[in-house]
């Protein structure tokens, strides 16, 4: 798709109907029917970042942080394998406490013992940590670049700039990482040209999976009073992103979730995504993992059951990376 055609189908939402048939055979075609599932291990709610809109942000003075140990980590994500899940992501928030010792020591015991793809989402680190988290046995980074606007990127994410993100996801890329990315949508201050920037950027990124969430205010950050991100929005750039990227995994965000829990899994599904991520953390820390408000719990059970109803198959591989096959052949 080129830019005036994603502009005319972000500006024009009686089109959605149309949109959503062509994003869902798109992802047929390029990803057939199989729906991955992905476990989420959110171990640390520390962070060192100040990002405008996020809960963990480090200012947050009401949040009772956590850090899960070791062997808490690792026992879970055993766990997560054993119910069949092929992939463990852990999360946290850009949190030095964990050296890149601990983080390789986790990589290293999870992978002893299962045969399972481990995909990181710790944020920026030193380059030298990406390098040695991959030798551990590390196989993705998810890094969401959030926007493509240079200015609103350094306005919501004080000393941090867009240009150093987009460096991150080269070099992972070139150290051998399959790697994630994606964007916010409704962003306080982003316009549907930047909307249709975030989709040529996945586009140009090549991304090995594409997310797609929306803006939800949390209580607790600047941004606390601004309105929530337009779900039917975030759901036309969920499909031209697919469109767009072809076969990039596409998983249809809790953030959707959140926004419509009766029907967001669903509906992602057909507006062309490709995988869900159950969250596996403990209930005694899940709840202060607040990203944003009210944030949905995505089980196990309520993917399986989504992915029945919309007549597609669960997914018994690790699910690698699409776009890698094409970019060889």
């Amino acid at each position: 798709m080129d830019r005036d055609e994603i502009l005319h189908y972000l500006k024009t939402p009686g089109t959605d109907e149309e949109l959503f048939r062509k994003a869902d055979e798109t992802r047929k075609k390029h990803c057939g029917d199989e729906v991955h599932i992905r476990g989420i291990i959110e171990f640390s709610n520390y962070c060192c970042r100040n990002c405008l809109y996020c809960g963990l942000r480090r200012d947050n003075i009401n949040l009772n942080r956590y850090r899960m140990n070791e062997e808490e980590i690792v026992d879970l994500a055993l766990q997560i394998m054993s119910f069949g899940v092929k992939t463990i992501v852990l999360q946290s928030g850009d949190d030095f406490f964990y050296t890149q010792f601990m983080i390789c020591r986790v990589i290293e015991r999870i992978k002893e013992h299962a045969d399972v793809a481990i995909t990181l989402s710790v944020g920026e680190r030193p380059f030298e940590d990406y390098r040695t988290f991959k030798l551990a046995g590390a196989d993705r980074y998810l890094l969401k670049h959030e926007t493509a606007n240079k200015e609103l990127y350094k306005r919501l994410h004080p000393h941090q700039s867009l240009k150093h993100r987009i460096r991150i996801l080269e070099y992972l890329r070139k150290t051998g990482y399959q790697i994630g990315a994606g964007n916010i949508v409704g962003l306080p201050g982003q316009g549907i040209d930047d909307l249709c920037e975030d989709i040529l950027l996945l586009k140009e990124l090549d991304a090995d999976m594409s997310s797609v969430g929306l803006f939800i205010p949390q209580h607790d950050t600047p941004l606390s009073g601004a309105p929530r991100g337009d779900l039917s929005l975030t759901l036309r750039v969920l499909a031209l992103a697919r469109i767009a990227t072809g076969n990039s995994h596409m998983p249809v965000t809790t953030a959707i979730a959140t926004a419509d829990p009766e029907r967001g899994l669903f509906r992602g599904l057909k507006a062309g995504a490709n995988v869900i991520m159950p969250d596996f953390t403990p209930d005694r820390h899940r709840k202060d993992y607040t990203i944003y408000d009210n944030k949905a719990h995505i089980t196990l059970k309520n993917a399986k059951k989504t992915i029945q109803k919309a007549n597609r198959t669960i997914s018994s591989h690790k699910g690698d990376s699409l776009t890698r096959t094409s970019r060889k052949s």
